[in-house]
């Protein structure tokens, strides 16, 4: 199944993907990030500084106002 690194603030999301069979990583540091399929962040401090550097190919998802259902939807949808 699909490795998808979630923020660790998310815990409804990451409960609710690890429910589904996906594979669940905490994003503590930028290296969590490297080998995961999908991520999904709060955006709270979404480029906070202006800077655009990516750690990663992976799709990413910003959770801000989603339900933990809608978050699984799209990342079921990016990884098709």
């Amino acid at each position: 199944m699909a490795k998808v690194g979630v923020e660790q603030s998310l815990t409804n999301i990451s409960q609710a993907l690890r429910e589904k069979g996906y594979d669940v990583v905490d994003l503590k540091q930028e290296s969590d990030a490297q080998n995961c399929d999908c991520c999904v962040v709060s955006g709270l401090d979404s480029n906070v500084m202006g800077m655009q550097d990516t750690t990663t190919k992976a799709s990413v998802i910003d959770a801000n106002g989603l339900s933990a259902d809608e978050v699984c939807q799209q990342v079921e949808s990016r990884l098709q």
